[in-house]
Protein backbone atom coordinates (compact mmCIF):
# COMPACT_ATOMS: atom_id res chain seq x y z
CA UNK A 1 0.00 0.00 0.00
CA UNK A 2 1.23 3.47 -0.91
CA UNK A 3 2.41 5.63 2.01
CA UNK A 4 0.85 9.10 2.09
CA UNK A 5 2.05 12.31 3.71
CA UNK A 6 0.41 13.37 6.93
CA UNK A 7 -0.67 16.78 8.12
CA UNK A 8 -1.05 17.95 11.73
CA UNK A 9 -3.37 20.90 12.27
CA UNK A 10 -5.20 22.84 14.93
CA UNK A 11 -8.48 24.14 13.53
CA UNK A 12 -11.62 25.91 14.70
CA UNK A 13 -15.02 24.37 14.01
CA UNK A 14 -17.01 26.68 11.71
CA UNK A 15 -20.63 26.75 10.56
CA UNK A 16 -22.07 28.14 7.33
CA UNK A 17 -24.84 30.68 7.60
CA UNK A 18 -26.64 31.06 4.29
CA UNK A 19 -24.51 29.27 1.67
CA UNK A 20 -26.81 27.53 -0.85
CA UNK A 21 -26.77 23.76 -0.42
CA UNK A 22 -24.20 24.08 2.38
CA UNK A 23 -26.43 26.28 4.58
CA UNK A 24 -26.08 25.17 8.20
CA UNK A 25 -23.17 22.79 7.59
CA UNK A 26 -20.59 22.46 10.36
CA UNK A 27 -17.07 22.11 8.97
CA UNK A 28 -13.32 22.63 9.19
CA UNK A 29 -11.60 24.85 6.64
CA UNK A 30 -8.46 23.48 4.98
CA UNK A 31 -6.43 26.13 3.14
CA UNK A 32 -4.90 25.68 -0.30
CA UNK A 33 -1.42 25.45 1.25
CA UNK A 34 -2.54 22.79 3.73
CA UNK A 35 -4.34 20.71 1.10
CA UNK A 36 -1.27 20.96 -1.17
CA UNK A 37 0.87 19.47 1.60
CA UNK A 38 -1.66 16.68 2.05
CA UNK A 39 -2.47 15.88 -1.58
CA UNK A 40 -0.43 18.03 -4.04
CA UNK A 41 -2.07 19.30 -7.25
CA UNK A 42 -5.46 17.78 -6.42
CA UNK A 43 -8.38 20.15 -6.96
CA UNK A 44 -11.27 17.68 -6.62
CA UNK A 45 -12.81 15.99 -3.59
CA UNK A 46 -10.70 13.31 -1.90
CA UNK A 47 -10.99 11.19 1.22
CA UNK A 48 -8.91 11.49 4.38
CA UNK A 49 -8.28 9.44 7.49
CA UNK A 50 -6.45 10.04 10.74
CA UNK A 51 -7.42 11.46 14.11
CA UNK A 52 -9.49 14.35 15.37
CA UNK A 53 -8.89 14.99 19.10
CA UNK A 54 -7.52 11.42 19.47
CA UNK A 55 -10.63 9.88 17.82
CA UNK A 56 -9.89 7.73 14.76
CA UNK A 57 -11.58 8.82 11.53
CA UNK A 58 -11.53 7.37 8.02
CA UNK A 59 -13.25 7.87 4.70
CA UNK A 60 -14.17 11.52 5.31
CA UNK A 61 -14.33 13.69 2.18
CA UNK A 62 -12.52 16.98 1.76
CA UNK A 63 -14.67 19.09 -0.57
CA UNK A 64 -13.25 21.81 -2.85
CA UNK A 65 -14.65 25.31 -2.34
CA UNK A 66 -13.72 26.85 -5.70
CA UNK A 67 -11.10 29.20 -4.28
CA UNK A 68 -8.58 26.32 -4.09
CA UNK A 69 -9.37 25.74 -0.41
CA UNK A 70 -11.27 22.71 0.91
CA UNK A 71 -13.71 22.01 3.72
CA UNK A 72 -14.07 18.92 5.88
CA UNK A 73 -17.81 18.64 6.69
CA UNK A 74 -18.46 17.35 10.21
CA UNK A 75 -21.68 15.32 10.22
CA UNK A 76 -23.87 15.20 13.30
CA UNK A 77 -22.86 11.66 14.34
CA UNK A 78 -19.16 12.63 14.24
CA UNK A 79 -19.80 15.86 16.15
CA UNK A 80 -21.64 13.88 18.83
CA UNK A 81 -18.81 11.32 19.03
CA UNK A 82 -16.24 14.11 19.35
CA UNK A 83 -18.49 16.20 21.66
CA UNK A 84 -17.78 19.33 19.62
CA UNK A 85 -19.68 22.40 18.49
CA UNK A 86 -19.11 25.55 16.47
CA UNK A 87 -16.17 27.57 17.83
CA UNK A 88 -14.34 24.61 19.39
CA UNK A 89 -10.68 24.05 18.51
CA UNK A 90 -9.68 20.61 17.23
CA UNK A 91 -6.32 18.88 17.01
CA UNK A 92 -6.18 16.95 13.76
CA UNK A 93 -3.84 14.49 12.12
CA UNK A 94 -4.89 13.84 8.54
CA UNK A 95 -3.60 11.84 5.62
CA UNK A 96 -5.10 10.78 2.29
CA UNK A 97 -7.31 7.70 2.66
CA UNK A 98 -6.50 5.42 -0.27
CA UNK A 99 -8.78 2.60 0.88
CA UNK A 100 -11.68 2.21 -1.51
CA UNK A 101 -15.21 2.13 -0.12
CA UNK A 102 -16.71 -1.37 0.02
CA UNK A 103 -20.36 -1.82 -0.97
CA UNK A 104 -22.70 -3.24 1.65
CA UNK A 105 -22.32 -7.04 1.55
CA UNK A 106 -26.05 -7.68 2.04
CA UNK A 107 -26.91 -5.41 -0.90
CA UNK A 108 -24.34 -7.16 -3.09
CA UNK A 109 -25.81 -10.55 -2.13
CA UNK A 110 -29.39 -9.41 -2.82
CA UNK A 111 -28.34 -8.24 -6.28
CA UNK A 112 -27.17 -11.76 -7.17
CA UNK A 113 -30.84 -12.88 -7.08
CA UNK A 114 -32.12 -10.24 -9.53
CA UNK A 115 -30.18 -9.89 -12.79
CA UNK A 116 -32.27 -6.91 -14.01
CA UNK A 117 -31.68 -4.95 -10.79
CA UNK A 118 -28.02 -6.00 -10.75
CA UNK A 119 -27.45 -4.88 -14.33
CA UNK A 120 -28.95 -1.45 -13.61
CA UNK A 121 -27.08 -1.02 -10.31
CA UNK A 122 -23.65 -1.88 -11.71
CA UNK A 123 -24.34 0.46 -14.65
CA UNK A 124 -24.65 3.40 -12.24
CA UNK A 125 -21.68 5.62 -11.51
CA UNK A 126 -19.58 4.51 -8.55
CA UNK A 127 -20.78 7.52 -6.56
CA UNK A 128 -24.45 6.57 -7.04
CA UNK A 129 -23.71 2.95 -6.10
CA UNK A 130 -22.08 4.30 -2.94
CA UNK A 131 -25.06 6.57 -2.16
CA UNK A 132 -27.37 3.56 -2.16
CA UNK A 133 -24.96 1.42 -0.15
CA UNK A 134 -24.27 4.08 2.46
CA UNK A 135 -27.99 4.79 2.85
CA UNK A 136 -28.55 1.10 3.52
CA UNK A 137 -25.69 1.02 6.04
CA UNK A 138 -27.15 3.92 8.04
CA UNK A 139 -30.08 1.75 9.14
CA UNK A 140 -29.92 1.22 12.89
CA UNK A 141 -31.91 -2.02 12.97
CA UNK A 142 -31.57 -5.13 10.85
CA UNK A 143 -35.28 -4.96 9.92
CA UNK A 144 -34.86 -1.43 8.58
CA UNK A 145 -31.79 -2.50 6.61
CA UNK A 146 -33.71 -5.41 5.04
CA UNK A 147 -36.58 -3.08 4.05
CA UNK A 148 -34.15 -0.59 2.53
CA UNK A 149 -32.48 -3.33 0.47
CA UNK A 150 -35.89 -4.51 -0.78
CA UNK A 151 -36.83 -0.93 -1.70
CA UNK A 152 -33.51 -0.47 -3.50
CA UNK A 153 -34.01 -3.63 -5.55
CA UNK A 154 -37.45 -2.34 -6.58
CA UNK A 155 -35.89 1.03 -7.43
CA UNK A 156 -33.23 -0.66 -9.56
CA UNK A 157 -35.94 -2.58 -11.42
CA UNK A 158 -37.60 0.79 -12.10
CA UNK A 159 -34.21 2.18 -13.25
CA UNK A 160 -34.24 5.02 -10.71
CA UNK A 161 -31.13 7.10 -10.06
CA UNK A 162 -30.51 7.77 -6.38
CA UNK A 163 -32.21 11.22 -6.27
CA UNK A 164 -35.24 9.88 -8.19
CA UNK A 165 -35.30 6.82 -5.93
CA UNK A 166 -35.42 8.97 -2.78
CA UNK A 167 -38.26 11.04 -4.29
CA UNK A 168 -40.15 7.89 -5.38
CA UNK A 169 -39.71 6.32 -1.96
CA UNK A 170 -41.04 9.42 -0.18
CA UNK A 171 -44.05 9.52 -2.50
CA UNK A 172 -44.92 5.82 -2.26
CA UNK A 173 -43.48 4.34 0.92
CA UNK A 174 -43.70 7.02 3.57
CA UNK A 175 -47.40 7.89 3.26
Amino acid sequence: MQKTKGLTLEKTVLKFGSKGEKTGWTYIEISQDESSLLNPSVKVSFRVKGKINDTEIKGLALLPMGDKSFILPLKLDLRKRLKIKEGDTLKMQLQVDLEEYQLDIDLVEALTYDPKASSFFYGLTKSHQNYYSKWIQTAKRQETKALRIADCIEGFQRKLSFPKFIHWRRETKEK
